[in-house]
């Protein structure tokens, strides 16, 4: 089978069992750079990210193109026998086995790590779940929200006087899809450049999202100190907050040195030796007076004229965008962010360009997500060299 030469991935082949996001879409991130992904899919059904909406044609999901871009598709029922051996041939001859399931699923089909690990001692075996594979909660189902919740996210996320507000995209699930694909690259990188042998990665939802809560566990160690929910205010950011502008909208303003705090004096010239706002800890003090400084002066500005202070200052700030700003955009149409794949079902479709930007091993053109077992034949037939027969007859007992 001719694997993508076009990117810096090429060469590495990469099984993908998962379903929905967060395993998945570490495949993707591989894929999107040149690696062969051979994302295996359950007959009939396939992927549940197919399922969910927003839908365009026959039922298909937006958000499955976007996620199952760059892949091939086959079907294989791991629940029977002889799927679970034509997953271990494949095993073969790849590099990386990447699976979200339920701690304890893959064991009942055979195809724990230890049985994997037979077949190829070089596998690099990627596992992400809810809450990793050991511990009391391991068994549990383990979903995006459930890792912000268990990770602590949640609790610091929304306002005082009312419940914990979640984030607006799975953001936990592409965390951990980002962590996965780091792990991987790091596992590869000891198997091939350091003389190491495979392994298992052990990767879980609530442990990505408390590795991003920086110095929160710190602070309680030493301090105490726990992390409330304080809406838009930061300890950091003094001024700081989503200040309404003039027509409506909401910017982001934050302010967390005295040097950059300087800067908006010049544009606010009455902040200048008022001594509730002379140092960062007066101001958090005053964090409600100096915000609503602030925010009068911001509201009383056009939004161009505003910006145009703003960048002479050199102060950090953005327009709070939405999505019909973020396509209008200039810096996003100048940078490509948003790419254009062909879809040969459903047209062009517009989604996030592949990320970070290489100088000189930039991401291959990118090929649109495929039908469920559009792959199957090539695959099973070139990779593992079965007849046209065998694969009929594997079609007809429902295997694939």
């Amino acid at each position: 089978m001719e694997l993508n030469d076009k990117g810096p991935l090429s060469g590495i082949r990469v099984i993908d069992v998962g379903t929905m996001v967060a395993g998945p879409v570490a495949a993707t991130l591989m894929a999107d750079f040149g690696a062969e992904v051979i994302k295996v899919e359950q007959p009939g059904k396939g992927d549940t990210l197919r399922h969910i909406g927003p839908s365009l044609g026959d039922g298909e999901s937006l958000w499955w193109n976007v996620e199952g871009r760059n892949k091939k598709s086959i079907t294989l029922d791991l629940r029977q026998p002889e799927g679970q051996r034509i997953l271990k041939e494949l095993v073969k001859s790849a590099d990386v086995l990447v699976e979200n399931f339920r701690p304890g699923t893959l064991e009942r089909w055979n195809l724990a790590w230890r049985d994997l690990e037979k077949v190829n001692p070089g596998l690099v075996m990627l596992s992400v779940s809810g809450y990793g594979q050991t511990g009391p909660y391991a068994p549990r189902a383990g979903y995006d929200r459930m890792g912000l919740a268990l990770g602590g996210v949640l609790n610091a996320t929304g306002y005082p006087d009312r419940a914990p507000v979640k984030v607006g995209v799975a953001i936990a699930d592409y965390q951990t899809a980002v962590l996965a694909a780091f792990g991987t690259m790091v596992a590869l990188y000891n198997r091939d450049v350091s003389g190491g042998q495979g392994q298992q990665i052990d990767l879980s939802l609530f442990e990505t999202v408390f590795r991003f809560t920086d110095v929160m566990v710190t602070a309680y160690d030493k301090f105490g100190h726990t992390r409330e929910r304080t809406g838009n205010l930061h300890f950091a950011a003094a001024p700081g907050d989503h200040f309404e502008t003039i027509d409506g909208r909401h910017i982001v303003l934050t302010v967390s040195s005295d040097r950059m705090f300087r800067r908006l004096c010049e544009a606010i010239p009455e902040l200048i030796g008022d001594e509730r706002f002379v140092t960062h800890a007066n101001r958090i003090s005053n964090i409600e007076e100096i915000n609503q400084l602030v925010g009068a002066w911001i509201k009383s500005l056009p939004v161009p004229e505003l910006c145009r202070i703003l960048d002479d200052k050199g102060l950090a700030y953005s327009l709070i965008y939405s999505i019909e700003d973020i396509v209008a955009d200039p810096q996003y149409k100048s940078r490509g962010t948003i790419a254009t794949v062909e879809n040969p079902r459903l047209g062009p479709l517009k989604m996030p360009a592949p990320q970070p930007r290489f100088s000189r091993t930039p991401a291959p053109v990118m090929r649109p997500a495929p039908e469920l077992g559009f792959h199957t034949d090539e695959v099973l037939g070139e990779l593992l060299g079965l007849s046209v027969e065998q694969i009929a007859g594997l079609r007809k007992a429902g295997t694939i």
